[in-house]
């Protein structure tokens, strides 16, 4: 098992460096001289190149590398080029925003989708699993705005249950936050919760029709303890599914901020590809890596124990 751990440290370290390379070389590329960005349209070259000279785009693109990552490897990861401010900072101050939401829809996620992909598993042909096959199809159908705007609508304006737009923080009221988060995490969900529930649909079907489920129910087990080993067994397809929709829900959180006017992960990003704030895409890019490998290592041990199989796999 320790083995098994430290390779999937050395490669979630090696998937770091390599998407951390690759982001610097083709931010600089894609955005080219930011200065004009930055300071707009109306500014004379002299500006641009006093500009050029305070950020140090002016140096080699190989110089500009290495004063980046010799200061990301130990956590600095330099200032703004828009307010010159720390980019650690910002981004300590709009992830909680997103992690927030992001976690809320996982949990919503990983709760409903178990519960309809063990259901629906359990009895397929019934009506619920009929409905769970067509929410799986058109809520992927949908994009991701419109369900969020219609969740608006209803509950916002019409039902005025929650609040459209804005955040509240946890330290303000408990209450107020969880009613800022509630919208955007289930407009987040939709999608995650029938795909999680179609992936355990179709794993407790497969797992059900095994010799070992005939054994365990002609010993004399119960229903509830024959599910048991069921969701066990089917638990790998489930989690590994969960992890990836962890990753998509950060990328989704951009377009949900946005609409719900959440002060994120999602709103920096925009405003800094706007106006061409590399610093701050490359500290947002190295820390959602960072998530993501965490993610997904925590996947590997998970699964390694659940399947001893795994680990040599």
């Amino acid at each position: 098992m320790i083995r098994f751990t430290v390779k999937r440290l050395v490669s979630g370290v090696i998937l770091l460096v390599a998407v951390s390379v690759g982001t610097f070389f083709l931010a600089h590329l894609a955005i080219g001289d930011p200065t004009a960005g930055l300071l707009g349209s109306a500014a004379t070259p002299a500006q641009q190149a006093a500009l050029a000279a305070k950020i140090g785009t002016d140096r080699p693109l190989l110089v500009q590398f290495w004063d980046w990552a010799s200061h990301a490897a130990v956590g600095d990861f330099g200032t703004s080029w828009r307010n010159f401010q720390p980019v650690g900072a910002q981004i300590a101050l709009k992830l909680p925003v997103t992690l927030s939401v992001v976690t809320a829809a996982t949990l919503l996620s990983a709760v409903f989708g178990a519960v309809f992909g063990v259901a629906a598993g359990l009895r397929p042909g019934s009506v619920l699993d009929k409905v769970v096959k067509a929410a799986s199809v058109i809520l992927f159908a949908l994009p991701g705005f419109w369900v969020s705007l219609v969740l608006v609508i209803w509950f916002a304006v019409d039902l005025k249950w929650f609040p459209a737009v804005g955040y509240v923080q946890p330290a303000l009221s408990v209450e107020g936050w969880l009613r800022s988060i509630t919208l955007p995490a289930i407009a987040l969900s939709l999608g995650a919760i029938v795909m999680i529930a179609e992936q355990l649909r179709n794993a407790i079907i497969s797992a059900n029709s095994q010799d070992y489920v005939r054994t365990l129910r002609s010993r004399g087990l119960s229903q509830p303890r024959v599910v048991v080993h069921l969701v066990r067994n089917a638990a790998p397809a489930a989690l590994t599914v969960l992890a990836l929709m962890f990753v998509g829900l950060l990328g989704g959180a951009i377009v949900v901020e946005q609409i719900f006017s959440l002060p994120g992960i999602g709103a920096l990003t925009s405003g800094s590809s706007q106006n061409g704030d590399i610093p701050i895409l490359l500290g947002i890019t190295v820390v959602t890596v960072i998530f993501v490998v965490i993610v997904n290592f925590l996947l590997d041990v998970v699964l390694g124990w659940i399947n001893p199989k795994a680990r040599v796999q």
